[in-house]
């Protein structure tokens, strides 16, 4: 572990020999200062790990010091020393920020206590902030589910590029997630403290994507009764995904391309330029260049967007990873909040590894959401399937689900007979007739059942 660094101020020499003298026998890297403009300065320039400082010094004292040290340095933290009885100093400290106070005169072992406490509390809160950026980085790329090889490409890809800001096309077929990539690549990159910000290309007509996009001022079109942000000034240090990019026309377009160019855009009914800090990532289940080639897509933007390219996989060539992605859709769609999630019989789920899924892992969400449905949150079978009865194959499918349910009722059964079974003839104390008695059924029945269940000898009697 790194040596921890101490700048010790105060105007008072003795007291900074004195603090230097003890800290360094700790294992601390001292510095020094004689004045609060001394203590901005360093902190400038080294940010220390603590600051260990009067209040009162020379051209700055340490409480107009103290915002000064927090601005240039947030991570450092900072001791006040007070006068013994100085409170209102003590609390204005607080409030400004310092970790604690020392009043004066100070016991050396309080001292070291007090510089143990705060790098303790420093070590907790870097811990405490990289758990939280895994977390956060967990929680949305454990969204994309699957293991199998093409997936595994993906993830590669997406952990290389998630923190540059180039701009990322994601292609694929619709249904494939290709928005949980967009969303994995904005959590995972330097920019996931500030908005993701999604736009549909195909859900709105030129007119209004334009405005929705760029903004608008007050009265540029009709309706247009107040000015209002578009989507790139509302993303600005963020990321703006752009889906179904192929759908956007000619002419915004070349208001894109003029955006990644310069980062500035121009509200509809100004020319007045605005900066936006902006990461742009769009999707599109088209071949970009065939609509290059056919004179729907300008060549310029296609080279601007495919800067680095993530190609979803369909289902049908991942197929290894339903079973993964049924039992995430299980327990994602409860069939209510608080039960467990639904079981799914190997003959339904051989049923969904087998189809080829045109609609991809989308449809096989819906498709085990309703399954999850109609069957009551219990198990699923070929016929919670919305293909399972289209020829007489699947039929008889159909029909061994049935029996293997109708197997699995009977073993139920006789398990639970024989326990009752067996707990009478306990509480008989192996007296058959009275057994017989607390069940409610004739001698015969249960002679026969003991016979069938093997019990003859139960229960053992003790030596």
């Amino acid at each position: 572990m790194a040596q921890k660094s101490i700048l010790v101020a105060d105007d008072d020499a003795s007291i900074r020999s004195l603090l230097k003298q003890l800290l360094t026998d700790e294992g601390y890297s001292i510095t020094e200062a004689a004045t609060g403009t001394e203590v901005v300065a360093q902190v400038g320039e080294s940010s220390p790990d603590l600051v260990i400082m009067d209040v009162r010094m020379p051209e700055l004292d340490g409480i107009e010091a103290l915002p000064k040290v927090k601005s240039a340095s947030p991570k450092t933290s900072v001791l006040i020393m007070t006068a013994f009885g100085s409170s209102n100093a003590a609390i204005k400290a607080m409030e400004l920020g310092a970790f604690d106070y020392i009043t004066k005169p100070f016991e050396l072992d309080k001292i070291s206590h007090t510089v143990k406490r705060a790098f303790d509390y420093q070590d907790l809160a870097q811990e405490v902030e990289v758990l939280r950026d895994e977390i956060s980085s967990l929680v949305q790329t454990e969204r994309i589910v699957g293991n199998s090889p093409p997936m595994q490409e993906v993830y590669k890809t997406v952990g290389k590029v998630a923190k540059a800001d180039a701009t990322v096309l994601i292609t694929g077929e619709s249904g494939t997630g290709k928005e949980l990539v967009a969303e994995a690549l904005h959590f995972n990159s330097n920019r996931r403290s500030g908005p993701m910000v999604k736009v549909s290309c195909a859900a709105l007509p030129e007119t209004l994507l334009e405005a929705e996009l760029f903004g608008h001022e007050k009265g540029s079109f009709t309706g247009a009764m107040t000015m209002r942000k578009g989507r790139f000034e509302l993303a600005d240090k963020g990321t703006v995904f752009l889906d179904e990019i192929a759908e956007m026309s000619l002419a915004t377009q070349t208001k894109l391309l003029r955006v990644l160019q310069d980062r500035k855009i121009e509200r509809v009914g100004s020319s007045l330029p605005i900066k936006v800090d902006i990461r742009v990532i769009c999707a599109t289940n088209k071949d970009l260049q065939k609509q290059v080639e056919q004179n729907k897509f300008r060549d310029d933007l296609f080279y601007r967007l495919n800067v680095i390219n993530i190609h979803m996989p369909p289902l049908r060539e991942r197929k290894e990873d339903i079973p993964a992605l049924v039992e995430h859709f299980l327990a994602k769609h409860r069939y209510s909040a608080t039960a467990q999630p639904a079981a799914i019989s190997e003959e339904a789920l051989k049923r969904l590894t087998e189809y080829d899924w045109p609609g991809n892992v989308r449809e096989l969400e819906n498709v085990v959401e309703r399954a999850v449905v109609l069957s009551r949150g219990q198990i699923i079978t070929s016929r919670e399937l919305p293909f399972g009865d289209h020829d007489a194959g699947e039929r008889e499918d159909e029909n061994e689900d049935v029996s293997a349910e109708r197997s699995f009722f009977k073993k139920s059964v006789s398990q639970f007979e024989k326990d009752l079974i067996m707990k009478a003839l306990k509480d008989a104390g192996g007296n058959r007739s009275k057994a017989a008695e607390m069940l409610g059924i004739y001698r015969r029945l249960l002679y026969a059942k003991i016979k069938e269940y093997g019990l003859e000898g139960f229960p053992p009697k003790s030596r």
